[in-house]
């Protein structure tokens, strides 16, 4: 059995997006998957398959999502072996990292071309500062969200795919905790 975690967009973000977690972990329990957990209200849900595909249980995942929620929710898959990859990546210096005032990481389906890579730094701001590695984008926010002048839209539109986006605390928390190699 190998253990995977799943990062679902769109969950618990309020219009009729909300689903308890205990719903959540039947959900996935439903699909076959074994030793079904959650962390956060977020839809961040760890869980065991003997498939190895990544790509067709995000598929899988969506398709049964989207027909027992009616309405689209992105899975983002990863290993316990790469969440720890992740967690453990350090794209920034840790003084900017503890001087921030958020440090998230944006999961994304797949890599990025060069091209899209620089567009994706070129959003540099004074508050706004990105790194693109993998499947991911780690993104360092020095003021508070609501005092900064930079969303997500303009980032949707230029990457044309579904991600997600959780914070680096989370993310190391849950690396910890599931992963053999975490931080």
């Amino acid at each position: 059995m190998s253990q995977f975690i799943a990062f679902l967009r769109a969950i618990n973000v309020g219009h009729g997006r909300t689903l308890k977690m205990a719903s959540l972990r039947r959900f996935f329990e439903s699909l076959g998957f074994s030793e079904v957990t959650t962390l956060t209200s977020s839809g961040n849900v760890v869980f065991e398959t003997r498939a190895k595909n990544v790509k067709r249980l995000e598929i899988k995942i969506e398709k049964r999502l989207r027909e027992a929620l009616g309405y689209d929710v992105a899975v983002l898959i990863r290993s316990d072996a790469e969440l720890a990859k992740i967690a453990n990546y350090k794209p920034f210096p840790k003084s900017k990292i503890d001087s921030a005032a958020e440090f998230n990481i944006i999961f994304l389906k797949n890599r990025l071309d060069d091209k899209l890579k620089r567009k994706i730094i070129a959003l540099r701001t004074d508050t706004n500062e990105f790194r693109v590695h993998g499947r991911e984008i780690y993104w360092l926010r020095r003021k508070k969200p609501n005092s900064s002048n930079f969303s997500t839209p303009p980032l949707e539109k230029m990457i044309g795919k579904p991600f997600t986006i959780r914070g680096a605390k989370t993310v190391k928390k849950m690396a910890k905790k599931y992963s053999a190699s975490g931080p």
